[in-house]
C-alpha cells in the first residue's frame, strides 16, 4: 500500500489535533494575560504610594522626583511585574500541558 502524503503526523490517533493545540496556546496565553494585568495593577499600587509619599515628603525626592520620573518609577515596576508573572504564567501552564500529553503524572514541578 502506498502511503498517503497529505497525511500529517498530527492525524494519527493518539496525538493531540492541531486545533485542540491552537485551542490550548490561547488559554495559556489568555490566562497569562490575564494574571500579568492583574499583577500589573497590584505592582503598580504598590509602587504608587511611597513614590508619590516620599516625592512629596522627602527633601531629596521632592527636589529630584518630577512627576515624569514618578510616573517612570511605577511603570517600570507595574511593566516587570507583568512580564515576570505572565511568563511564569504561560511556563506553568506549559509544562502542565506537556506532562499531560505525555501521559506522566503531573510532578508539579
Amino acid at each position: 500500500m502506498a502511503k498517503n502524503i497529505a497525511e500529517s503526523p498530527l492525524e494519527r490517533p493518539g496525538l493531540v489535533s492541531l486545533e485542540q493545540r491552537l485551542a490550548m496556546a490561547k488559554r495559556c496565553s489568555h490566562d497569562g494575560v490575564v494574571a500579568g494585568a492583574k499583577a500589573a495593577v497590584v505592582a503598580g499600587i504598590a509602587a504608587a504610594v511611597p513614590t508619590i509619599a516620599s516625592a512629596r515628603k522627602l527633601a531629596w525626592a521632592k527636589a529630584n522626583l518630577n512627576p515624569t520620573a514618578q510616573a517612570l518609577i511605577i511603570s517600570t515596576v507595574a511593566g516587570a511585574a507583568y512580564f515576570i508573572v505572565a511568563d511564569k504564567t504561560v511556563l506553568k501552564s506549559a509544562r502542565k500541558n506537556s506532562f499531560n500529553q505525555a501521559g506522566m503524572p503531573n510532578t508539579g514541578a
